[in-house]
């Protein structure tokens, strides 16, 4: 199968390739009920050496760059409690932790999860974390321009590999909150 976007030697629709993800995305395959068939999500092959958006887009090709879009696990605090939620942003954007997201998760601070909490509670491989199979009422905030691309690069829960995902499937993800402004230059 030809890849959506990109250019890879090896691409198959994702619910083909099941063994290939970690166990929560692949549960999250397995039993997708999103805007677009399951089918649509394709998973590529991909080098683990290369799982980095600046190596990857050295080795896969530079028009990636303004279609892929990085995962991140913060962690909101206020009175003592912690909530952990994921944000989706382009890759040429940086997450906006004290402003959009401290304030959507009603936090009086918020900062990026330690590596050990990400992968610890997500379940996957850190530089693959990927918004398809988080913990269950996990927010997910998504900024708005990930969800208008035909396509996006993202994790697939491990190094090795990455999801080619309908930008307008994040916004029907489970604890999905579309943002405008999650991103920032």
């Amino acid at each position: 199968m030809r890849a959506p976007i990109g250019h890879f030697d090896n691409a198959r629709p994702a619910p083909a390739c099941l063994d290939e993800l970690t166990a929560p995305v692949a549960d999250a395959v397995r039993h997708w009920r999103g805007s677009v068939p399951a089918e649509q999500i394709v998973y590529v092959d991909t080098d683990p050496e290369w799982a980095d958006t600046a190596t990857f887009v050295q080795h896969y090709g530079q028009d990636l760059l303004e279609r892929s879009a990085n995962c991140v696990v913060v962690a909101g605090k206020r009175g003592g409690e912690s909530t952990l939620a994921a944000c989706v942003v382009l890759s040429t954007t940086r997450v906006d932790v004290n402003g959009v997201v401290r304030r959507q998760l009603g936090a009086r601070k918020a900062s990026f999860a330690s590596m050990d909490t990400a992968t610890g509670e997500t379940g996957m491989e850190y530089g693959g974390i990927t918004p398809l199979g988080l913990p269950d009422g996990w927010p997910v905030l998504v900024d708005a321009a990930v969800v208008d691309l035909p396509y996006v690069l993202v994790g697939s829960g491990r190094r090795r590999g990455k999801l080619l995902v309908p930008g307008k499937a994040f916004a029907g993800l489970p604890g999905a909150v579309v943002l405008e402004g999650l991103g920032v230059s």
